[in-house]
């Protein structure tokens, strides 16, 4: 688990350094720019979490056909979740693009944020969606390669194109010697330059390397009976991962009612748990594997036992986090907000406010991340969708209206209320997983025209 766990940690760490870098250096540009980020980012996410699903489910289906012992099967349902991830790419990349402005105009918002703020996350969305296939070629590699039980090489992958991204973005956002100052624009063409290396990168190793599944273009071609099971399982994963990216945008349109400080210090917050989020996925994603493929080789025992040492560790590790986080707050977000931008001591006060209540909720993330890396890895996505609801629809979004609109709390209601969705999601899905109605893989054994015990219906 440690080997499949740590360069998982690495590349959220480096996926987050996108978002940090950008938010770093549009802080040095201005707060409204940072506010323009916050305000972007879930519109975003809600389109890119419609084919992330789909990445989810070709993972899950390569670990369990590699733990089988089914390396054929994997390489197809390989190349059947590149060439469906990447023909829904295209499709949302003009849809974004198109609706951007419509999008942005139903969240409501105070004048003021509406004449600084908006159009700016309108100039860097358009440009975002424009190359978002260029994304998307990265995050299935990085999935199915996880699968297969390989995640130093996207590791590896994600590093280059982080020191690229880190590079690009002062020179394209400031105009550093011959290049044009884009501002918001930039750091949007950094990160889409940055990821299209990444994903030439990744299809170079699955396609002329031996590292993955075996894959080769004759996979590309529709098969429908594969993608028919990619639909059947990714589709709940694309669910909850679309739920959550509206949970961010309901929560968002909250949130714009306030002060641009407000705004602003809600985004640079969320960017930092993002950060401090990462032992938790990363646990949680290799929990997703070692389930899967311990499923896929008939071992249920070893995959509990995996659960039930991740979910430990991840708790662990988060107490040490949220202590650092709620002891320093001040320094921690003073980091990324330039001292002579406006509004720069009100956005700091009230970051390190959200930060340090949301430390509370840190150790019920990391067990909220490895059980639902259990529902996914043994294909129980509809399971894992139901606790997500829970935690964000429970537990967060009426949570954080009550305490901040009915209860008067203002932005401290906005901070108590997203801190308690984990809670109430870990309480949850820890009752459902000492059922073990979960420990069922999906797959069939090929030698086998029968389905195998495990292919049953979700719980």
């Amino acid at each position: 688990m440690f080997k499949l766990a740590w360069p998982i940690v690495v590349i959220q760490l480096l996926q987050v350094a996108y978002n940090v870098t950008d938010t770093f250096w549009l802080g040095q540009l201005s707060a409204d720019a940072v506010g323009a980020m916050s305000l972007a980012f879930p519109l975003i996410f809600l389109l890119i979490s419609v084919a992330g699903g789909f990445t989810t489910a070709g993972s899950i289906l390569v670990a369990q056909y590699t733990g089988a012992e089914s390396e054929r099967s994997a390489g197809a349902v390989a190349g059947q979740t590149l060439s469906f991830v990447t023909l829904l790419a295209l499709g949302l990349s003009a849809l974004g693009y198109l609706l951007t402005r419509d999008l942005l105009s139903l969240l409501p918002s105070q004048a003021e944020t509406t004449a600084r703020v908006v159009p700016l996350a309108a100039d860097y969305m358009e440009v975002f969606f424009l190359g978002l296939p260029f994304l998307f070629g990265f995050f299935v590699f990085s999935a199915l390669m996880r699968g297969y039980g390989d995640t130093k090489t996207p590791m590896r992958v994600m590093l280059f194109s982080v020191a690229l991204n880190v590079v690009l973005d002062p020179v394209l956002i400031f105009g550093w010697g011959p290049f044009e100052a884009y501002g918001i624009v930039g750091a949007a063409l950094a990160t889409i330059i940055s990821r299209g290396a990444a994903s030439a990168l990744g299809l170079y190793v699955l396609f002329f390397t031996t590292a993955g599944p075996n894959v080769s273009a004759a996979d590309l071609l529709p098969d429908l009976d594969t993608v028919w099971e990619i639909v059947r399982i990714g589709t709940p994963s694309a669910l909850e991962q679309s739920t959550s990216a509206l949970a961010m945008i309901t929560l968002t349109a909250m949130v714009v009612t306030f002060a641009p400080p407000v705004v602003a210090a809600y985004g640079l917050g969320n960017r930092l748990v993002s950060l401090v989020f990462l032992p938790a996925m990363g646990l949680g994603r290799a929990t997703n594997t070692m389930v899967g493929q311990n499923l896929g080789a008939g071992k249920e025992s070893r995959a509990e036992s995996a659960v039930w040492l991740a979910a430990k560790t991840a708790a662990g590790v988060m107490v040490v986090v949220a202590v650092v986080a709620a002891a320093f707050p001040d320094p921690i977000v003073g980091v990324f907000i330039g001292p002579d931008t406006p509004g720069a001591d009100e956005t700091v006060r009230l970051g390190s406010e959200y930060l340090r209540i949301r430390a509370l909720e840190f150790a019920f993330i990391g067990i909220t991340q490895v059980l639902l890396g259990a529902y996914r890895g043994a294909g129980n996505t509809k399971t894992a969708l139901a606790f997500s609801l829970v935690a964000l629809w429970i537990g967060r979004v009426p949570t954080v209206y009550y305490l901040a609109f009915v209860a008067n709390w203002g932005a401290t209601g906005v901070w108590v209320g997203m801190a308690l969705g984990n809670v109430v999601g870990a309480i949850a899905a820890g009752l459902w997983f000492t059922r073990g109605t979960w420990k069922k893989r999906v797959i069939e054994d090929e030698s086998d025209p029968t389905p195998t015990p495990g292919a049953a219906p979700e719980e």
